[in-house]
């Protein structure tokens, strides 16, 4: 049982908030995320660990938990969700990447008095529907719809998306939003799925588009679901002798992105400020743990924000000064 959880077993609601008004519990949060080299989730973890600097600053710690790789999503990260537990976190904040493998162990985090955090994927609905005090991220859906929509009012007619991690819940939203988004800017939407061990394979997602593109030649536009999936597909577009003719928005940015965007290979990139998900969720649950400390806006959404080349220039300002 956590330290949370044994307190509330053994005082009444009004000890508690005079408890925690006077002394500091020391938070242990365990955060579960993305694998290490991930450059997307390199951010988000980042975020986790400067919010933990105040939390270790009050005798507590926050622990980051990742997956080795993506191809069994669901089942890892509820495994790990469950290692938190045991291990005697007094807060947890994960995703809600795949529901139907992770629901039981999020429940069971609840279940067992542990205040929890949904970030980066599931939105309000995953933390309305297991309980949760919050959710922190974008909306997936509306990055998909986002991008999808800005290449449509750019003129581009056939879009598809790269999906390299099927069955995640996130991801189909990204690409169902994408494909929405380019419908309702005038154009048709379709989807190019891998397999799950193509995520992060550069080789395989290129030529993977290289073949889809020459398969299909009406396509004129292409998301992808991450960076490293872009800069893939940008490579793709290039193999199959599109370069100019097919155009790229893709989830997230690292520099090569940006000077993508720099150069003209790449239209946009759509932004959900990881860093801003890793500082708030872990930061609003340390105040939670040691304070009673609510934030009553339940979903506090840090994306989506596009990209593109009327501020890529403002973005590597931003990148330089380490506050993107």
């Amino acid at each position: 049982m956590n330290k949370f959880s044994r307190l509330a077993a053994t005082v009444s609601t009004a000890a508690i908030a005079a408890c925690v008004a006077t002394a500091v519990m020391a938070a242990d949060i365990y955060v579960i995320g993305g694998k290490p080299d991930d450059p997307f989730w390199s951010r988000v973890k980042k975020g986790a660990e400067d919010a933990g600097i105040v939390a270790e600053a009050q005798g507590g710690s926050v622990t980051w938990l990742g997956p080795q790789n993506y191809d069994n999503l669901g089942p890892d990260a509820a495994e790990l969700i469950r290692q938190a537990i045991d291990q005697g976190a007094d807060a947890i904040v994960g995703p809600d990447w795949v529901p139907e493998a992770m629901d039981p162990a999020f429940k069971a985090v609840v279940d067992a008095g542990i205040p929890l955090v949904i970030y980066n994927a599931g939105g309000i609905e995953a933390a309305d529907r297991l309980g949760a005090m919050n959710y922190v991220g974008a909306v997936d859906y509306k990055s998909g719809f986002a991008g999808g929509e800005y290449l449509g009012n750019a003129g581009y007619k056939n879009g598809a998306c790269v999906n390299t991690l099927p069955g995640a819940a996130n991801i189909e939203a990204f690409c169902s939003g994408f494909n929405d988004g380019i419908k309702a800017a005038g154009g048709t939407g379709s989807v190019l799925q891998l397999p799950a061990t193509a995520f992060g394979d550069a080789t395989a997602v290129a030529q993977a588009v290289r073949a889809h593109l020459l398969q299909n030649p009406d396509i004129d536009a292409m998301f992808a679901i991450g960076d490293g999936d872009t800069n893939a597909t940008v490579s793709g577009i290039a193999q199959a002798g599109k370069a100019g003719k097919v155009h790229v928005c893709g989830m997230n940015f690292n520099d090569s992105i940006l000077n993508n965007i720099q150069q003209g290979t790449q239209d946009c990139a759509i932004d959900q400020q990881g860093y801003q998900q890793g500082f708030f969720a872990v930061s609003i649950l340390n105040n939670f743990v040691n304070y009673g400390v609510t934030i009553p806006t339940r979903e506090i959404l840090t994306g989506p924000g596009v990209i593109d080349a009327s501020n890529v220039e403002q973005v590597i300002e931003g990148v330089k000064a380490g506050a993107r």
